[in-house]
């Protein structure tokens, strides 16, 4: 098993920690939870944000990681690559929890950037 593998088990585990951040404390009504979620406010609201956003970000690196490992791309800098991604992923959701809307934004892209250089990976390797 790649290092790289493992960071996709890793990105798809931390939408789990923002959602537990969001929970923490609170009632959840499991009958409603969509209603539920609507209605946090400051940083509760900001860690369920960034659980969708994990979400939402999720397949896309976990289909550049696969990509990079069936195309025969180095792997190494895949796999450096992808520590990076969660690296970044990690400080996306500190950011978006601590509400630094430009650094967010910039470690997101980030994130992105190095989840597109592993699906390339085979290319410049």
């Amino acid at each position: 098993m790649t290092i790289a593998l493992w960071c996709v088990l890793a990105v798809a585990l931390m939408p789990v920690l923002g959602a537990g951040i969001a929970k923490w404390g609170t009632t959840l009504d499991n009958n409603n939870p969509r209603d539920w979620a609507a209605s946090l406010q400051g940083y509760r609201r900001r860690a369920f944000a960034a659980h969708s956003n994990g979400h939402e970000f999720f397949p896309v690196f976990a289909v550049a990681v696969l990509a990079a490992q069936i195309s025969g791309g180095a792997q190494r800098p895949v796999d450096l690559l992808a520590v990076g991604v969660v690296l970044a992923r990690a400080a996306y959701m500190g950011c978006y929890i601590a509400d630094l809307a430009t650094a967010r934004s910039l470690v997101w892209t980030l994130g992105m950037a190095l989840t597109l250089a592993i699906f390339t990976a085979s290319v410049w390797s």
